[in-house]
Protein backbone atom coordinates (compact mmCIF):
# COMPACT_ATOMS: atom_id res chain seq x y z
CA UNK A 1 0.00 0.00 0.00
CA UNK A 2 1.05 3.51 -0.89
CA UNK A 3 1.20 5.93 2.20
CA UNK A 4 2.46 9.45 0.51
CA UNK A 5 4.10 11.53 2.95
CA UNK A 6 3.98 14.95 4.05
CA UNK A 7 0.03 15.13 2.60
CA UNK A 8 -2.48 13.34 4.71
CA UNK A 9 -5.44 15.15 6.61
CA UNK A 10 -4.87 12.31 9.26
CA UNK A 11 -1.08 12.77 9.83
CA UNK A 12 -1.43 17.03 9.37
CA UNK A 13 -3.20 17.05 12.17
CA UNK A 14 -1.04 16.28 14.72
CA UNK A 15 1.17 18.62 13.37
CA UNK A 16 -1.26 21.05 13.16
CA UNK A 17 -1.80 21.07 16.82
CA UNK A 18 1.42 21.45 17.53
CA UNK A 19 2.25 24.06 15.65
CA UNK A 20 -1.22 26.39 16.97
CA UNK A 21 0.47 25.72 20.48
CA UNK A 22 3.81 27.30 18.76
CA UNK A 23 1.80 30.21 17.20
CA UNK A 24 -0.05 31.22 20.37
CA UNK A 25 -3.30 29.43 19.37
CA UNK A 26 -5.40 27.44 22.01
CA UNK A 27 -6.35 24.35 20.17
CA UNK A 28 -7.24 22.25 23.14
CA UNK A 29 -10.75 21.79 22.23
CA UNK A 30 -10.51 20.52 18.97
CA UNK A 31 -7.48 18.01 20.13
CA UNK A 32 -9.98 16.63 22.69
CA UNK A 33 -12.45 15.55 19.45
CA UNK A 34 -9.53 14.21 17.58
CA UNK A 35 -8.59 12.05 20.37
CA UNK A 36 -12.03 11.10 21.65
CA UNK A 37 -12.41 9.72 17.84
CA UNK A 38 -9.31 7.89 18.24
CA UNK A 39 -7.33 10.27 16.25
CA UNK A 40 -3.70 9.74 16.56
CA UNK A 41 -0.76 11.53 17.43
CA UNK A 42 1.25 12.80 14.22
CA UNK A 43 4.10 10.65 12.93
CA UNK A 44 7.50 11.61 15.17
CA UNK A 45 10.30 11.49 12.71
CA UNK A 46 8.80 9.89 9.57
CA UNK A 47 6.27 12.29 6.61
CA UNK A 48 3.41 9.35 7.25
CA UNK A 49 1.97 6.79 9.91
CA UNK A 50 2.11 3.46 9.70
CA UNK A 51 -1.62 2.53 8.83
CA UNK A 52 -3.91 3.41 6.97
CA UNK A 53 -6.87 5.39 8.62
CA UNK A 54 -10.50 5.18 8.26
CA UNK A 55 -12.72 7.43 6.10
CA UNK A 56 -14.66 8.67 8.89
CA UNK A 57 -10.63 9.95 10.67
CA UNK A 58 -9.62 11.36 7.69
CA UNK A 59 -12.58 14.23 6.88
CA UNK A 60 -12.64 14.64 10.85
CA UNK A 61 -9.33 15.53 10.45
CA UNK A 62 -9.85 17.83 7.47
CA UNK A 63 -12.67 19.38 8.66
CA UNK A 64 -10.50 19.99 11.99
CA UNK A 65 -7.67 21.56 9.91
CA UNK A 66 -9.83 24.36 8.96
CA UNK A 67 -11.52 24.85 12.61
CA UNK A 68 -8.03 25.10 13.66
CA UNK A 69 -6.56 27.57 10.72
CA UNK A 70 -9.74 30.45 12.29
CA UNK A 71 -8.15 30.03 15.81
CA UNK A 72 -6.82 33.28 16.79
CA UNK A 73 -3.36 33.49 18.13
CA UNK A 74 -1.75 35.78 20.62
CA UNK A 75 1.59 36.51 18.69
CA UNK A 76 0.15 38.11 15.61
CA UNK A 77 1.05 41.58 16.54
CA UNK A 78 5.26 40.69 16.93
CA UNK A 79 4.94 38.17 13.99
CA UNK A 80 3.20 39.50 11.09
CA UNK A 81 4.46 37.36 6.98
CA UNK A 82 2.63 40.87 5.79
CA UNK A 83 6.50 41.99 4.02
CA UNK A 84 5.38 46.18 5.10
CA UNK A 85 4.69 44.67 8.22
CA UNK A 86 7.93 43.08 8.76
CA UNK A 87 9.82 46.04 7.86
CA UNK A 88 7.71 48.49 9.45
CA UNK A 89 8.87 46.36 12.76
CA UNK A 90 12.66 46.78 11.87
CA UNK A 91 14.00 50.16 13.05
CA UNK A 92 18.03 49.42 11.52
CA UNK A 93 16.68 47.62 8.41
CA UNK A 94 20.19 47.36 6.36
CA UNK A 95 21.20 49.64 3.94
CA UNK A 96 23.24 48.63 0.80
CA UNK A 97 27.11 48.60 0.52
CA UNK A 98 27.53 47.37 -3.15
CA UNK A 99 30.26 44.88 -3.68
CA UNK A 100 30.30 41.84 -6.35
CA UNK A 101 32.26 38.52 -4.99
CA UNK A 102 34.37 36.32 -7.10
CA UNK A 103 33.44 33.49 -8.89
CA UNK A 104 35.83 31.73 -6.79
CA UNK A 105 33.93 32.62 -3.57
CA UNK A 106 31.14 31.83 -4.99
CA UNK A 107 31.91 28.44 -6.60
CA UNK A 108 33.78 28.07 -2.80
CA UNK A 109 29.98 29.01 -1.31
CA UNK A 110 28.27 26.10 -4.00
CA UNK A 111 30.66 23.64 -2.88
CA UNK A 112 30.53 24.30 0.54
CA UNK A 113 26.84 23.77 0.59
CA UNK A 114 27.03 20.75 -0.85
CA UNK A 115 29.97 19.47 1.59
CA UNK A 116 27.53 20.39 4.34
CA UNK A 117 24.82 18.72 3.08
CA UNK A 118 26.05 15.63 2.37
CA UNK A 119 28.18 15.75 5.63
CA UNK A 120 24.26 15.74 7.24
CA UNK A 121 22.35 13.21 5.28
CA UNK A 122 23.08 9.44 6.69
CA UNK A 123 22.41 11.01 10.02
CA UNK A 124 19.07 13.69 9.15
CA UNK A 125 16.15 12.82 11.93
CA UNK A 126 18.60 10.70 13.98
CA UNK A 127 18.58 11.27 17.60
CA UNK A 128 21.13 13.66 19.01
CA UNK A 129 22.73 10.87 21.19
CA UNK A 130 23.01 8.28 18.02
CA UNK A 131 24.73 10.89 15.89
CA UNK A 132 27.07 11.22 18.82
CA UNK A 133 27.37 7.45 19.21
CA UNK A 134 28.15 6.53 15.81
CA UNK A 135 30.82 9.60 15.14
CA UNK A 136 32.35 8.19 18.47
CA UNK A 137 32.19 4.42 17.54
CA UNK A 138 33.88 5.10 14.09
CA UNK A 139 36.85 7.29 16.14
CA UNK A 140 35.29 10.85 14.40
CA UNK A 141 34.00 12.45 17.45
CA UNK A 142 33.93 15.66 17.51
CA UNK A 143 33.44 15.52 13.66
CA UNK A 144 36.55 16.40 11.46
CA UNK A 145 34.88 14.19 8.41
CA UNK A 146 32.52 12.42 6.68
CA UNK A 147 30.42 9.38 8.98
CA UNK A 148 31.46 5.91 8.08
CA UNK A 149 30.13 2.69 9.17
CA UNK A 150 33.75 1.56 9.27
CA UNK A 151 34.76 0.22 12.70
CA UNK A 152 31.27 0.28 14.33
CA UNK A 153 29.64 -2.27 16.00
CA UNK A 154 26.72 -3.70 14.21
CA UNK A 155 24.59 -3.54 17.27
CA UNK A 156 24.82 0.22 17.28
CA UNK A 157 24.13 0.23 13.36
CA UNK A 158 20.93 -1.94 13.72
CA UNK A 159 20.21 0.16 16.63
CA UNK A 160 20.57 3.59 14.52
CA UNK A 161 20.55 3.01 11.07
CA UNK A 162 21.46 5.38 8.68
CA UNK A 163 18.91 7.82 6.95
CA UNK A 164 17.43 5.52 4.57
CA UNK A 165 17.77 7.16 1.42
CA UNK A 166 21.26 8.53 2.04
CA UNK A 167 22.89 5.87 3.46
CA UNK A 168 23.73 4.40 -0.27
CA UNK A 169 25.34 7.85 -1.50
CA UNK A 170 26.26 9.48 1.34
CA UNK A 171 29.18 7.81 3.64
CA UNK A 172 32.75 7.98 3.18
CA UNK A 173 32.98 4.65 1.61
CA UNK A 174 30.55 5.34 -0.93
CA UNK A 175 30.12 8.98 -1.72
CA UNK A 176 31.07 9.09 -5.99
CA UNK A 177 29.59 13.17 -6.83
CA UNK A 178 27.32 14.85 -5.04
CA UNK A 179 23.89 13.09 -4.60
CA UNK A 180 20.85 14.48 -5.39
CA UNK A 181 19.08 16.72 -2.28
CA UNK A 182 16.90 18.95 -1.71
CA UNK A 183 18.81 21.20 -0.25
CA UNK A 184 20.65 21.46 -3.69
CA UNK A 185 17.92 21.41 -5.84
CA UNK A 186 16.25 24.52 -4.53
CA UNK A 187 19.47 26.39 -5.25
CA UNK A 188 19.58 25.28 -8.92
CA UNK A 189 15.78 25.92 -9.04
CA UNK A 190 16.25 29.69 -7.86
CA UNK A 191 19.30 30.21 -10.20
CA UNK A 192 16.91 29.35 -12.89
CA UNK A 193 14.40 31.54 -11.77
CA UNK A 194 16.76 34.47 -11.94
CA UNK A 195 17.76 33.45 -15.37
CA UNK A 196 14.27 33.27 -16.48
CA UNK A 197 12.46 36.11 -14.61
CA UNK A 198 15.31 38.25 -13.02
CA UNK A 199 15.34 39.67 -9.36
CA UNK A 200 11.82 41.28 -9.74
CA UNK A 201 10.59 37.78 -10.22
CA UNK A 202 6.84 37.90 -8.35
CA UNK A 203 6.12 34.86 -5.67
CA UNK A 204 3.72 33.65 -8.85
CA UNK A 205 6.67 33.39 -11.26
CA UNK A 206 8.11 30.71 -8.68
CA UNK A 207 4.76 28.58 -8.20
CA UNK A 208 5.00 28.24 -11.74
CA UNK A 209 8.74 27.97 -12.64
CA UNK A 210 7.53 24.79 -9.50
CA UNK A 211 4.67 23.22 -11.80
CA UNK A 212 7.16 22.95 -14.80
CA UNK A 213 10.59 22.25 -13.19
CA UNK A 214 10.07 20.16 -10.06
CA UNK A 215 9.16 17.10 -9.46
CA UNK A 216 6.41 17.00 -6.73
CA UNK A 217 8.14 13.74 -5.40
CA UNK A 218 11.21 15.72 -4.50
CA UNK A 219 9.29 17.72 -2.34
CA UNK A 220 8.55 17.32 1.77
CA UNK A 221 6.62 18.99 3.90
CA UNK A 222 5.77 22.56 3.87
CA UNK A 223 6.65 22.44 -0.40
CA UNK A 224 4.93 18.83 -0.79
CA UNK A 225 1.39 20.52 0.90
CA UNK A 226 2.31 24.25 -1.04
CA UNK A 227 2.66 21.98 -4.29
CA UNK A 228 -0.52 20.20 -3.64
CA UNK A 229 -2.30 23.52 -2.89
CA UNK A 230 -1.34 24.54 -6.29
CA UNK A 231 -2.62 21.73 -8.17
CA UNK A 232 -6.19 22.15 -6.40
CA UNK A 233 -6.22 25.70 -7.64
CA UNK A 234 -5.29 27.58 -4.39
CA UNK A 235 -3.39 30.64 -5.17
CA UNK A 236 -0.49 31.81 -3.19
CA UNK A 237 0.15 33.27 -0.75
CA UNK A 238 -2.69 30.95 0.46
CA UNK A 239 -0.83 27.83 -0.66
CA UNK A 240 1.13 28.56 2.19
CA UNK A 241 -1.57 28.19 5.40
CA UNK A 242 -3.61 26.26 3.67
CA UNK A 243 -3.87 23.01 5.73
CA UNK A 244 -0.15 23.68 6.22
CA UNK A 245 1.35 22.24 9.85
CA UNK A 246 4.89 23.06 8.06
CA UNK A 247 4.45 26.02 7.49
CA UNK A 248 6.95 27.46 9.93
CA UNK A 249 9.86 24.68 9.05
CA UNK A 250 12.66 24.99 7.37
CA UNK A 251 11.76 24.38 4.07
CA UNK A 252 12.22 28.66 3.03
CA UNK A 253 15.51 28.97 4.47
CA UNK A 254 17.16 26.31 2.65
CA UNK A 255 15.59 28.17 -0.41
CA UNK A 256 17.69 31.37 0.47
CA UNK A 257 21.07 30.96 -0.33
CA UNK A 258 20.75 32.37 -4.47
CA UNK A 259 19.17 35.25 -2.95
CA UNK A 260 22.38 36.53 -1.36
CA UNK A 261 24.26 35.05 -3.40
CA UNK A 262 23.30 37.72 -6.20
CA UNK A 263 22.75 40.60 -3.86
CA UNK A 264 26.14 40.93 -2.46
CA UNK A 265 26.44 43.50 -0.02
CA UNK A 266 23.05 44.59 -0.10
CA UNK A 267 21.15 42.17 2.44
CA UNK A 268 17.89 44.48 2.35
CA UNK A 269 17.51 43.45 -1.02
CA UNK A 270 18.58 39.79 -0.66
CA UNK A 271 15.85 39.47 2.68
CA UNK A 272 12.64 41.01 0.07
CA UNK A 273 13.94 38.56 -2.54
CA UNK A 274 13.99 35.53 -0.29
CA UNK A 275 10.61 37.15 1.29
CA UNK A 276 8.97 36.68 -2.42
CA UNK A 277 10.04 33.04 -2.52
CA UNK A 278 9.20 32.09 0.90
CA UNK A 279 5.53 33.65 1.30
CA UNK A 280 4.66 30.49 -1.54
CA UNK A 281 5.38 27.61 1.43
CA UNK A 282 5.72 29.45 4.75
CA UNK A 283 4.50 32.33 6.94
CA UNK A 284 6.03 33.82 10.00
CA UNK A 285 9.28 32.57 11.57
CA UNK A 286 9.32 30.32 8.39
CA UNK A 287 9.78 33.01 6.36
CA UNK A 288 12.01 35.16 8.63
CA UNK A 289 14.58 32.02 8.73
CA UNK A 290 14.99 32.88 4.99
CA UNK A 291 15.24 36.74 5.15
CA UNK A 292 17.71 36.20 7.71
CA UNK A 293 20.00 33.53 5.61
CA UNK A 294 19.52 35.73 2.84
CA UNK A 295 20.97 39.02 4.27
CA UNK A 296 23.77 36.96 6.27
CA UNK A 297 24.67 35.53 2.94
CA UNK A 298 24.47 39.12 1.02
CA UNK A 299 26.71 40.52 3.96
CA UNK A 300 28.95 37.93 3.75
CA UNK A 301 29.54 38.07 -0.06
CA UNK A 302 30.90 41.36 0.57
CA UNK A 303 34.44 39.63 1.50
CA UNK A 304 34.98 42.16 4.46
CA UNK A 305 32.87 41.42 7.15
CA UNK A 306 33.30 38.22 9.74
CA UNK A 307 30.67 35.88 10.67
CA UNK A 308 29.52 37.61 13.76
CA UNK A 309 29.35 41.04 11.54
CA UNK A 310 27.16 38.90 8.97
CA UNK A 311 25.47 37.44 11.85
CA UNK A 312 24.62 40.83 13.63
CA UNK A 313 23.15 42.02 10.10
CA UNK A 314 20.76 38.86 9.59
CA UNK A 315 19.37 39.90 12.86
CA UNK A 316 18.65 43.17 11.31
CA UNK A 317 15.69 42.15 9.10
CA UNK A 318 13.27 40.60 11.09
CA UNK A 319 10.89 41.77 13.93
CA UNK A 320 13.14 41.90 17.18
CA UNK A 321 10.25 40.38 19.17
CA UNK A 322 9.95 37.13 17.04
CA UNK A 323 10.51 33.59 18.63
CA UNK A 324 12.91 33.20 16.32
CA UNK A 325 15.40 36.94 16.95
CA UNK A 326 15.33 35.59 20.49
CA UNK A 327 16.39 31.95 19.43
CA UNK A 328 19.10 33.79 17.30
CA UNK A 329 19.82 35.77 20.33
CA UNK A 330 20.29 32.90 22.98
CA UNK A 331 22.88 30.84 20.03
CA UNK A 332 24.69 33.59 20.05
CA UNK A 333 24.98 33.85 23.53
CA UNK A 334 25.48 30.30 24.21
CA UNK A 335 28.26 30.06 21.31
CA UNK A 336 30.15 32.87 23.78
CA UNK A 337 29.63 31.39 26.98
CA UNK A 338 30.52 27.65 26.27
CA UNK A 339 34.19 26.60 25.11
CA UNK A 340 32.41 23.07 24.47
CA UNK A 341 30.36 23.24 21.58
CA UNK A 342 27.93 19.87 22.81
CA UNK A 343 27.43 21.76 25.84
CA UNK A 344 25.85 24.70 23.56
CA UNK A 345 23.95 21.92 21.62
CA UNK A 346 22.25 20.43 24.75
CA UNK A 347 20.87 23.70 26.21
CA UNK A 348 20.16 24.04 22.65
CA UNK A 349 18.05 20.74 23.13
CA UNK A 350 17.00 21.45 26.34
CA UNK A 351 15.36 24.71 25.18
CA UNK A 352 13.65 23.77 22.14
CA UNK A 353 13.20 20.07 21.66
CA UNK A 354 10.40 19.62 23.61
CA UNK A 355 7.99 22.06 21.96
CA UNK A 356 9.25 21.51 18.59
CA UNK A 357 9.60 19.06 15.92
CA UNK A 358 12.91 18.17 14.78
CA UNK A 359 12.46 20.60 11.18
CA UNK A 360 11.02 23.47 12.65
CA UNK A 361 12.98 26.25 11.58
CA UNK A 362 13.83 28.20 14.85
CA UNK A 363 15.94 25.72 16.66
CA UNK A 364 17.32 25.05 13.30
CA UNK A 365 18.07 28.28 12.44
CA UNK A 366 19.44 28.67 15.99
CA UNK A 367 21.94 25.34 15.85
CA UNK A 368 23.37 26.79 12.73
CA UNK A 369 24.05 30.36 14.13
CA UNK A 370 25.55 29.03 17.61
CA UNK A 371 27.64 26.96 15.24
CA UNK A 372 29.20 29.46 12.87
CA UNK A 373 29.76 31.59 15.61
CA UNK A 374 31.47 29.30 17.87
CA UNK A 375 33.72 28.11 14.99
CA UNK A 376 34.05 32.12 13.98
CA UNK A 377 33.22 30.72 10.89
CA UNK A 378 36.06 28.56 10.06
CA UNK A 379 34.69 26.42 7.65
CA UNK A 380 35.23 22.64 8.89
CA UNK A 381 34.68 24.02 12.23
CA UNK A 382 31.00 25.73 11.24
CA UNK A 383 30.03 22.14 9.10
CA UNK A 384 30.63 19.88 11.63
CA UNK A 385 29.38 21.60 14.71
CA UNK A 386 26.33 22.56 12.38
CA UNK A 387 26.04 18.73 11.55
CA UNK A 388 26.57 17.66 14.95
CA UNK A 389 24.05 19.27 16.63
CA UNK A 390 21.14 17.03 15.27
CA UNK A 391 17.58 18.07 13.89
CA UNK A 392 17.67 18.79 10.34
CA UNK A 393 21.48 18.09 9.82
CA UNK A 394 21.71 17.98 6.37
CA UNK A 395 19.98 21.54 5.90
CA UNK A 396 22.03 22.76 8.59
CA UNK A 397 25.35 21.88 7.51
CA UNK A 398 24.30 22.81 3.94
CA UNK A 399 23.37 26.81 5.14
CA UNK A 400 26.68 26.63 7.54
CA UNK A 401 28.30 25.02 4.89
CA UNK A 402 27.70 27.34 2.24
CA UNK A 403 28.20 30.59 4.14
CA UNK A 404 31.82 29.82 5.81
CA UNK A 405 32.46 28.62 2.39
CA UNK A 406 31.74 32.09 0.68
CA UNK A 407 33.63 33.49 3.62
CA UNK A 408 36.62 31.45 2.87
CA UNK A 409 36.77 33.58 -0.82
CA UNK A 410 37.77 30.57 -2.72
CA UNK A 411 37.64 26.52 -3.34
CA UNK A 412 41.41 26.09 -2.52
CA UNK A 413 40.52 27.30 1.14
CA UNK A 414 38.57 24.06 1.89
CA UNK A 415 40.05 21.43 2.82
CA UNK A 416 40.67 18.36 0.54
CA UNK A 417 39.57 15.80 2.21
CA UNK A 418 35.78 17.46 1.76
CA UNK A 419 36.40 18.58 -2.04
CA UNK A 420 37.68 15.77 -3.20
CA UNK A 421 34.97 13.14 -2.87
CA UNK A 422 32.06 15.44 -4.50
CA UNK A 423 34.22 15.26 -7.94
CA UNK A 424 33.33 18.54 -9.32
CA UNK A 425 29.84 17.02 -10.19
CA UNK A 426 26.27 17.02 -8.65
CA UNK A 427 23.40 14.87 -9.11
CA UNK A 428 19.49 16.64 -9.39
CA UNK A 429 16.02 16.08 -11.45
CA UNK A 430 15.97 19.82 -11.90
CA UNK A 431 16.13 21.19 -15.28
CA UNK A 432 19.83 20.26 -17.39
CA UNK A 433 21.73 20.68 -14.26
CA UNK A 434 22.51 16.83 -14.05
CA UNK A 435 26.10 16.29 -13.73
CA UNK A 436 27.20 19.95 -13.64
CA UNK A 437 30.14 21.07 -12.07
CA UNK A 438 30.57 23.67 -8.98
CA UNK A 439 32.45 25.77 -11.13
CA UNK A 440 29.71 26.28 -13.64
CA UNK A 441 27.20 26.93 -11.37
CA UNK A 442 29.15 29.97 -9.54
CA UNK A 443 29.87 31.17 -13.57
CA UNK A 444 26.12 31.00 -13.82
CA UNK A 445 25.06 32.38 -10.08
CA UNK A 446 27.97 35.36 -10.80
CA UNK A 447 26.38 36.42 -14.15
CA UNK A 448 23.10 36.96 -12.12
CA UNK A 449 24.92 39.21 -9.46
CA UNK A 450 25.13 41.87 -12.05
CA UNK A 451 20.88 41.56 -13.05
CA UNK A 452 18.55 43.90 -12.20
Amino acid sequence: MLRLTWVQPEDLLGHELRQARLDGRSPSAIEARWRAAGGPDAPERAGASAHRASRYLRLLAEDLLDELADLPGTLAEDEPTELARIKSLCPDWPAPVRSTPTAAALESAWLGRAIGCLLGKPVEKLPLDAIRALAQAAGNWPLTTYFTTAGVPEDLLVAHPWNRRSAPTSLAENIDGMPEDDDLNYPLLNLLLLQRHGKTFTTTDVARLWLDELPPGRTFTAERIAYRNLLTGIEPPHTARHRNPFREWTGALIRADVHGWTNPGDPAAAAEQAYRDAVLTHTANGVYAAMFTAAVIATAATGSQDIHACLRTGRQVIPPRSRLARAIDHAVQLAACHGDFSTAVDELHTTYAPAHPWGHAIPNTALTVAALAHADGDFSGSVCRAVSGGWDTDSNGATAGSIAGLLAGGPAALPEHWRAPLKNRLATTVADFDGTGFDTLAHLTHLETARS
